[in-house]
């Protein structure tokens, strides 16, 4: 047995003889026999070739038939699942194409309408500039005096601006008695034939009468309208929701018209007047003066006039004159019976019960007392002493109203204060006493509105509506 194994053995080697080397192993098998392995270098190839039929160049050409196949199945519909799914893909595109090629010829008609159109204005317009160009280019006939020289003139109304041959009136009535009137132009008398007649006339111009109050603002009349609100500034803090700003319609020394006032009311000891140069000043928030009442004011009620700050003093019915230049109290007067501290304001609360106002005529106080019952009294006051020179009582109650103001010395009320779009819905006329329904549309743009004051120099109303400090511009006429 060995003999022969040996002689394989050389038989083999034998055979590898033009090979460098040959290398053999044992080793036991799965099954525990003994097992021989022989490795003989080929001459033409140094490595045998794998066992995996296709090597990398195999699987990268099967990556890309895969890859084609994907695209061959998109294009042909093949991912909507069905056998029919390619040609229902190429009726769609079919269809989509007929209806682009058919909105496309509907286009296409469009603009040429379009061109034609414009041809046809470019063709109007050429014959009108031929027209104008004929009628600037044809000479005027000599005019054909309609009456004699030395013929008197009839008064029809028309002002003669002076210059001979004026004509005194334009046209005449022809005719029987009995007719009712045809008006013709006396040239056609003549019979003549021109094609154009020029009638001239020296008219005395007179000026249109001007809107009421354009030359002078106190004059008076009704409140007709009231306009959107235009806000200016919004306060910064809290103390600012409530509050009163002002200009004086009728400045002194040393403050001109153009100064602002403002006073931020939320608070128990509300002292502070801040001064801004002008509207714009107030928008930056820059005051340019800062004064310290000496008495603590109450609520909203305050106002300006002829450089003093009027206003109710906290927790009383007593009325202060403020010196702006003296930075003193000029003034001082209990309202008599007046409320106060919330015995009569506002629907809105705040203390309101004491409410002072300008207009064109002077100072006045919106209040109400016990004796009245709640309905709303005003009267007028001395700017100087706060004596109180007339009073009226009206009709409606105070805490039915939103806020109240005076202009032209009619006493105005608001309706709601937090309704965006409510109305003006009382008026009471002091030089009649008689006080009636009105309906004056009035926008609330914040919805909490808690000042309404009359500036009568700027004819404008002055709000505090929930921050924001707004102004409305007023009409005033004749019903």
């Amino acid at each position: 047995m060995w003999p022969l194994l040996s002689m394989c053995v050389f038989g083999l080697l034998g055979c590898t003889g033009g090979q460098d080397y040959a290398a053999h192993w044992r080793g036991n098998d799965r099954s525990g026999h003994c097992q021989y392995t022989f490795t003989v270098p080929s001459p033409s190839e140094t490595s045998c070739p794998p066992t995996t039929t296709g090597g990398p160049e195999m699987e990268g050409l099967k990556a890309r038939l895969s890859l084609l196949e994907v695209l061959v199945t998109r294009l042909t519909g093949g991912e909507t699942g069905g056998p029919g799914a390619g040609s229902q893909s190429l009726a769609d595109l079919q269809m989509a194409l007929t209806q682009t090629i058919g909105e496309r010829s509907l286009l296409q008609a469009e603009k040429e309408s379009l061109l034609r159109d414009v041809e046809g204005l470019q063709k109007r317009m050429e014959d009108m500039r031929r027209e104008t160009e004929r009628l600037k280019s044809r000479p005027c006939h000599p005019q054909t005096p309609l009456v004699q020289p030395n013929a008197p003139l009839k008064n029809t109304g028309v002002r003669p601006g002076g210059g001979a041959g004026v004509l005194s009136h334009l046209v005449s009535r022809h005719g029987t008695q009995g007719d009712t009137g045809s008006l013709r132009d006396p040239s056609w008398q003549y019979g003549g034939s021109l094609a154009f007649q020029e009638l001239k006339a020296d008219v005395t111009e007179v000026p249109a009468p001007s809107p009421l109050g354009s030359e002078d603002k106190r004059e008076c009349g009704d409140l007709l309208s009231v306009s959107e609100p235009v806000s200016h500034r919004k306060a910064d803090s809290i103390a600012g929701k409530y509050g009163v700003w002002m200009q004086d319609p009728e400045a002194v020394a040393p403050y001109g018209g153009n100064m602002v006032w403002r006073i931020d009311t939320v608070g128990t000891e509300v002292r502070q007047l801040f001064g801004y140069e002008d509207m714009d000043q107030l928008a930056k928030g820059f005051p340019t003066k800062v004064l310290l009442l000496p008495e603590a004011v109450e609520s909203t009620g305050a106002t300006l006039y002829r450089g003093s700050l009027y206003y109710q003093r906290r927790r009383s019915r007593t009325l202060l004159r403020y010196d702006l230049a003296t930075e003193s109290i000029a003034a001082r007067r209990d309202l008599p019976h007046a409320g106060f501290h919330g015995q009569f304001p506002y629907s809105w609360g705040g203390y309101t019960d004491i409410d002072l106002g300008v207009d064109e005529q002077g100072l006045w106080v919106i209040y109400s007392t016990s004796k009245a019952k709640g309905a709303i009294v005003v009267s007028k006051l001395d700017p100087n002493s706060l004596e109180v020179k007339k009073s009226w009582e009206t009709s409606i109650r105070k805490n039915s109203v939103a806020n109240a103001f005076v202009i032209c010395g009619r006493l105005y009320t608001l309706a709601s204060y937090t309704a965006t779009n409510t109305t003006i819905n009382f008026v009471f006329d002091t030089s009649t006493g008689q006080g009636k329904q009105v309906s004056l549309p009035f926008r609330n743009k914040y919805r909490y509105n808690s000042m309404v004051d009359y500036n009568p120099a700027q004819r404008k109303l002055f709000a505090w509506d929930n921050f924001h400090m707004v102004s409305y511009d007023v009409s005033l006429g004749r019903q």
